[in-house]
Order: C-alpha cells, then sequence, then structure tokens
C-alpha cells in the first residue's frame, strides 16, 4: 500500500511536473511571442519615428525655401509682370540762342494797331541731350538767329501779350530750329525752346 501510495504520490507529482513542464514550456512561448510582438513594435515605432523626422526636416527646408524666395525675389510671375525700368534720359543740354553781335537776347519791334512802337526783347535757350546738336547749334547759329528775328518781327503785338500767344511763339520757334537741324544733321534734336526772359514794352 505504501508502494501504490507513493506510486501514486510520484504519478501525481510526474503529473504535477509535467503539467508544470508544459506550463512553463507555454509560458516561455507566450514570452517569446509576446517579445516578439515588443520587438517588432518597438521596430516599428522607431521606423515611424525615423519617418516622421525625416518628414519633418523635409517640411522644413520647403517652407523655408519658400519664404527665401518670397523674401529675395518673389516668383517669375511676378518678375514678369514687373516693367522693365527704363534707360535713364542723358542729362538735358541747354545751349543759349545768341545774336550775331553775341548779345544773349533778341530785341525786335512789334507791330500795333495803337500807332506806338512796341518792343520786345527774348531770352532764347534750346533744351538737347545730344552734344553732336550743341556742336551743330553753334556751327548755324547765324542762319538759326536769322529765322527766329524773322519769326518775332512778324508777331502782332495783341497777339504776344497773352499767354495762350506767348506759347504758341515758343512752339513755332522750336519747330523754326527743329527744321534747320533736320536739314543740317538729319534730325531734328531739340526737344524744346524756352524763353528765359521776356519783356515787352
Amino acid at each position: 500500500m505504501l508502494y501504490y501510495a507513493l506510486g501514486r504520490d510520484l504519478t501525481h507529482s510526474a503529473g504535477l511536473t509535467g503539467s508544470l513542464f508544459v506550463r512553463q514550456k507555454m509560458a516561455e512561448e507566450n514570452t517569446e511571442t509576446v517579445a516578439d510582438e515588443a520587438a517588432e513594435g518597438g521596430k516599428k515605432s522607431g521606423k515611424m519615428k525615423l519617418i516622421l523626422i525625416v518628414v519633418g526636416v523635409l517640411l522644413i527646408a520647403v517652407i523655408g525655401g519658400v519664404g527665401a524666395m518670397f523674401m529675395l525675389g518673389g516668383s517669375d510671375d511676378e518678375a514678369a509682370a514687373a516693367p522693365a525700368e527704363p534707360a535713364k534720359p542723358a542729362q538735358a543740354l541747354y545751349t543759349k540762342i545768341r545774336t550775331l553781335e553775341g548779345s544773349p537776347y533778341f530785341t525786335v519791334v512789334v507791330p500795333s494797331n495803337d500807332d506806338r512802337t512796341h518792343y520786345m526783347q527774348i531770352y532764347v535757350e534750346a533744351k538737347s541731350r545730344d552734344d553732336e546738336v550743341v556742336a551743330a547749334l553753334t556751327k548755324h547759329m547765324p542762319k538759326i538767329v536769322s529765322n527766329l528775328n524773322r519769326l518775332f518781327s512778324s508777331q502782332s503785338f495783341a497777339e504776344i501779350r497773352t499767354a495762350d500767344g506767348r506759347l504758341k511763339l515758343q512752339q513755332a520757334s522750336l519747330k523754326e530750329i527743329q527744321t534747320i537741324m533736320q536739314q543740317r544733321i538729319g534730325k531734328p534734336g531739340i526737344e524744346k525752346v524756352l524763353f528765359t526772359g521776356f519783356v515787352m514794352q
């Protein structure tokens, strides 16, 4: 009986040991499975972190590049839409139109209807932007002075008393000089005629 009891205890004990062994084996497998899953999850979360870091760096680089383009030059559309800056015109050159005697003004008798003698004194300058034109003005000064004397003498006192009449005389003077320049050097050359002094008596 003792043998039976002992055998039973051994069998029971072996059964327990076997059962423990199976349980231990299952626990080890579960532990390995959990460890594998944790390692796999760790690998996945590590990859996810790496992807997020790379995406973040790229996003910052793109935003920085766009910001730099905006601050430094804008887009190509803006550059194309902006009109080209016009070239600066050459410096204005003023030439005094002088009479043959070297006097800085013209003095002419102006006819009038009031039976009085009236005089007109005009200081004239021609505006150009070309040294060639200035040289041509100086060279052809006698012709210019002669034509302007004739033009000024043909004016009536009533016409040139008004601002509108003086403006018309100024424009006629410009056309007269431009015509001479066109004949002599092949271009008008003069932009404007200025009356820098104008006196009537």
